[in-house]
């Protein structure tokens, strides 16, 4: 069984974090690296019961990953939450033994979800797929999320992107 570690960088984002991380029920373990918020952000995540790291500012988004206890990292953002499908998919993904998740390529398997974003009191559908979970030693990154991976397993239900808290 693969556990998993979610993975979020916060910068003051105190009025989101917390209905991002009540639906991580699927992670063994979260990770915030808290890049110097000045509101209530570390507290939210401590009342989760996740782990908070200082944002170094020499420090790569390659270097966060790491820090994890398990070998499988699935990274979002404060503004984002996973539906209840997509937290079952996490679910059936993590109780599968650990080799038929891994690859016998460069670092193994990625993984991708399907968005969806509010835009005022509706919801589009991107139909472009985001790599959200990956092995810890996942070589490539966009900034604080890892680069789009093409040939990356799309898991059942979406991650939605809050435009406001």
């Amino acid at each position: 069984m693969p556990p998993i570690t979610a993975l979020l960088h916060t910068t003051n984002d105190a009025l989101r974090l917390g209905r991002a991380l009540e639906t991580l029920l699927p992670c063994a373990e979260i990770i915030i690296v808290d890049h110097h918020s000045a509101d209530a952000t570390r507290r939210i995540a401590r009342d989760y019961g996740a782990r908070i790291v200082t944002a170094d500012s020499q420090a790569a988004a390659h270097h966060y990953p790491n820090l994890a206890s398990h070998d499988w990292i699935f990274c979002i953002e404060p503004a984002e939450s996973i539906t209840e499908a997509l937290q079952a998919s996490l679910f059936e993904w993590s109780a599968l033994p650990s080799q038929s998740v891994l690859d016998s390529g460069t670092g193994g398997l990625a993984f991708s979800v399907f968005m969806r974003e509010q835009a005022g009191e509706r919801w589009l559908h991107s139909p472009k797929q985001e790599t959200r979970l990956i092995p810890r030693g996942w070589p490539r990154w966009q900034g604080r999320l890892p680069a789009h991976e093409p040939s990356a397993t799309a898991l059942e239900g979406e991650l939605l992107r809050f435009a406001l808290p």
